[in-house]
C-alpha cells in the first residue's frame, strides 16, 4: 500500500476538488488525475466518482482518506518527538484568523519567539464564526472566536485550545448620556440606535440576548464588520455598538461600559487539524499565545 495515495485521497477530502489539490501540492491537475488512476489500480476499486462538474470520493475513497488522516497524525507525532530529541522546535508556522484578536496576541507572541528557530507567518481573516474551520486546510493555526465557551461552530473534528476570554462591552461616544454610568442594563439599550455586525457574526448574539431579555427589538441602523470603522461612527454619533474590551481604544471619543445581567464575552481559540497540532513548533506557538493572553486578564 502506497501511503502517498492515502495522502492524495486525504487532500481531496479536505479540499474538495482536483484543482485545489493540485494548487496545494504544487502539481498540475492532470498529474493529480494520473495519480488517482494509479491509486484506483493499486486498490482495485473505484475511489472517486463524478459529481456535477467535479469529483467526489466513493465510500472506499472516504475510508482510505480517513486512513490518510491517521497516517498524517502518526507522522506528525514522530516529527514532534524528533524535534524534542533535537531539543528545539523549528520551521515555519502559518497562522490565520481574527485581526482584532491578533492585535493583542500576535505582537507579544512574535516578541517571545524572536531568536527561536520558528518563523511565524500571519494572515488576517475576518469571517463568520462557522467559516473559521475551513481555514485549517491552508494554515497550521487558525485564531477563531465564539461567544460561548465551547469551541467555534464547525470545529468538532479539529483540535481547539482556548487562548483567552475577552469581555465585550457597550461602546458609545464620550458625551453619550449612558457614558456617565459605570455599567448599563439591557433595558437601557432598547431605545438606542445600534451599529451592529453582519448576521452570523458572534457579536450579534449580544443584540439577540438584549432582545430576549427585554422582549423588545433593538434598532440596528448599520451592520459593519470592521471594528475601527464602528469606533469612528460611534464616536461621531449618539449610536451604540458592541466592541471587544482589549482592542477598543478609550480616550479617543469612545468609552466602553460593561453590560449587566447578560454574559458578554468572546472566547478566542486556536483551531488546528489534528496532524498539525502534533508539531512541536505549532504547540510552542499556541502556548506562547496562551501566555500572552493570560497577561491581559
Amino acid at each position: 500500500m502506497d501511503v502517498r495515495h492515502l495522502g492524495l485521497l486525504r487532500e481531496l477530502a479536505l479540499r474538495g476538488s482536483l484543482t485545489e489539490v493540485a494548487r496545494a501540492t504544487h502539481r498540475t491537475p492532470s498529474a493529480v488525475s494520473q495519480q488517482l488512476r494509479t491509486a484506483q489500480r493499486e486498490f482495485g476499486t473505484q475511489l472517486v466518482e463524478r459529481s456535477g462538474r467535479g469529483l467526489r470520493l466513493t465510500g472506499a475513497g472516504r475510508l482510505l482518506a480517513e486512513g490518510g488522516e491517521e497516517v498524517a497524525e502518526v507522522v506528525a507525532r514522530v516529527r514532534a518527538r524528533w524535534d524534542a530529541f533535537r531539543g528545539q522546535p523549528s520551521g515555519t508556522v502559518t497562522v490565520a484568523g481574527l485581526p482584532s484578536a491578533a492585535t493583542y496576541l500576535l505582537p507579544g507572541a512574535l516578541a517571545e519567539l524572536d531568536g527561536s528557530a520558528i518563523e511565524l507567518v500571519f494572515t488576517d481573516e475576518d469571517v463568520a464564526e462557522r467559516a473559521y474551520a475551513d481555514l485549517v486546510v491552508e494554515h497550521d493555526i487558525v485564531i477563531a472566536h465564539s461567544i460561548t465557551s465551547h469551541a467555534p461552530e464547525g470545529t468538532d473534528h479539529l483540535v481547539t485550545v482556548e487562548l483567552v476570554r475577552e469581555p465585550l462591552d457597550v461602546a458609545m461616544a464620550a458625551d453619550h448620556p449612558l457614558a456617565a454610568r459605570h455599567d448599563v442594563r439591557p433595558e437601557d439599550l432598547v431605545d438606542q440606535e445600534w451599529i451592529g455586525v453582519p448576521l452570523g457574526f458572534p457579536f450579534d448574539t449580544v443584540r439577540l440576548a438584549v432582545e430576549e431579555r427585554t422582549g423588545q427589538p433593538v434598532q440596528v441602523v448599520q451592520r459593519i464588520r470592521d471594528n475601527r470603522l464602528i469606533e469612528a461612527l460611534v464616536a461621531a454619533s449618539a449610536k451604540v455598538a458592541i466592541l471587544p474590551r482589549f482592542t477598543s481604544p478609550q480616550g479617543s471619543g469612545v468609552v466602553l461600559r460593561p453590560l449587566r445581567e447578560i454574559s458578554t464575552a468572546r472566547h478566542i481559540h486556536a483551531v488546528m487539524r489534528p496532524d498539525r497540532a502534533e508539531r512541536l513548533a505549532v504547540r510552542r506557538v499556541v502556548e506562547t499565545m496562551r501566555r500572552v493572553g493570560a497577561e491581559l486578564v
